[in-house]
């Protein structure tokens, strides 16, 4: 079980350099856009009503439009996206930008490309995103539930969770795990190119690097 966030790590790294010929500020502003538009579309599915629901009360969140997850009997998946936190006022910081990588082992097999939106409900479940790129759960010191299409976001396991996850899927079918071993690890490629050298998710979070580029996903975030 110990060789799970290797994977996963591994797996966010083959993310993070996937061939792209776009520069990495394109590559960011493609991300913050996209995360825009799956903000709107988890606010307005009536399968998803309790990711709304926790959306006033959450500390933070983080944004994950393409996730693609595989798998034949071992799994993974891995894709791109932000972290956005709540400031003292109740407005939300500018998006830092992260990769997840994921593994799994068990009966799977399929392809699929999924949405994800992690709710980060404590300041310490924060923290622990910032300060470490380790496993989500107790690597991290932080419990995660999970809430997908068809599951209640306040069942049982989710009760106290300082993050829960909610999942729809864009496209493909797959037969599976959730996030099971995942790792979340800081894009600084990403965060340096949209932001300036020497930007990290600590500081952007703290309001100490600002974008005008994303006005999108402020909007969506505030509406």
């Amino acid at each position: 079980m110990k060789r799970f966030p290797f994977i996963a790590l591994f797996l966010a790294l083959i993310v993070a350099g996937c061939a792209t010929s776009e520069p990495p500020e394109l590559t960011a502003q493609r991300i913050v856009d996209q995360a825009a538009v799956t903000l709107d579309e988890f606010r307005a599915h009536e399968k998803l009503k309790g990711y709304a629901d926790m959306l006033p009360k959450a500390r933070a969140l983080v944004i994950l439009p393409q996730v693609i997850k595989a798998g034949l009997f071992a799994g993974g998946e891995a894709g791109n996206g932000v972290l956005v936190a709540r400031g003292p006022g109740g407005g939300w910081s500018d998006p830092a930008f992260h990769t997840l990588g994921a593994a799994s082992f068990g009966l799977q097999i399929g392809v699929q490309d999924t949405a994800i939106i992690l709710v980060i409900r404590s300041e310490g479940a924060l923290q622990a995103i910032l300060k470490h790129q380790g496993k989500l759960g107790a690597d991290i010191g932080a419990s995660v539930g999970f809430a997908g299409i068809g599951m209640e976001a306040s069942t049982t396991t989710n009760v106290g969770a300082d993050v829960v996850a909610f999942a729809t899927t864009n496209l493909g079918a797959y037969l599976g795990s959730s996030l099971e071993g995942a790792v979340l690890a800081v894009r600084r490629d990403l965060n340096e190119a949209y932001y300036g050298a020497g930007a990290t998710p600590a500081a952007i979070v703290a309001g100490k690097h600002t974008n005008p580029a994303t006005r999108r996903l402020r909007d969506a975030l505030g509406s």
